[in-house]
């Protein structure tokens, strides 16, 4: 069995990631989504293990200590992070696990792991990001003005991804990124126990002959 690969998507605000996240584990079954950590409390509903790893503050701390994040960060006084154990084990069970994060954390996982694939999710033009959250009819003129700012700062990130993806339309999109992320499979990097195992068999029936 190959090991799955880790897929990072970040996009600005608006750009449908979440919504493309949840369409491509509706449509394809070899995704698993990564579970972060976090010390904020459990809303109603919430499960731990499947929304977050809930920790205590100290947890966390401990976390950081032994090295155990991909990448972390801390919003609004609670702490986010990445654990590395969950993501490893869906990684060795095949899985390509998709991790939404903002910029600096998935430069951060690249500098750690430079197998990692980091795609970058946008809308076709900046006209469309605008109409998205307006449309969205959940924030104010300020906030939608402050998220319009925030993508310009961005925007100059996205040249440090590998891939930028278009989402223009939801179906396309989708399996585009599920095309894309098939063919890094395809990658010599990523065939090393297919490689060795096929030079192994070509030269034991060489062998053979003689």
């Amino acid at each position: 069995m190959n090991e799955g690969l880790l897929v990072i998507l970040s996009g600005f605000s608006g750009s449908g990631k979440g919504t493309l996240m949840k369409r491509l584990l509706e449509k394809y079954d070899n995704y698993a989504l990564s579970v972060s950590a976090t010390t904020r409390s459990p809303r109603p509903g919430e499960k731990d293990g499947v929304d977050y790893f809930y920790k205590t503050d100290e947890e966390f701390q401990n976390m950081i200590k032994n090295d155990e994040f991909l990448e972390y960060a801390c919003y609004v006084n609670h702490s986010y992070g990445t654990p590395s154990a969950y993501v490893d084990e869906q990684l060795a069970g095949g899985k390509d696990v998709i991790l939404e994060i903002e910029i600096q954390g998935a430069l951060k996982v690249k500098a750690k792991r430079p197998d990692t694939v980091l795609i970058f999710v946008t809308p076709p033009n900046a006209q469309e990001l605008e109409r998205r959250l307006t449309g969205r009819g959940t924030e104010t003129a300020e906030v939608i003005a402050q998220r319009m700012a925030r993508a310009v700062e961005e925007s100059g990130s996205m040249a440090l991804y590998d891939y930028i993806l278009v989402n223009d339309d939801l179906e396309v999109c989708t399996d585009e990124l599920h095309a894309l992320i098939q063919s890094q499979h395809s990658q010599s990097s990523h065939q090393k126990e297919f490689i060795t195992t096929i030079c192994r068999q070509l030269k034991e029936r060489e062998e053979n002959k003689k």
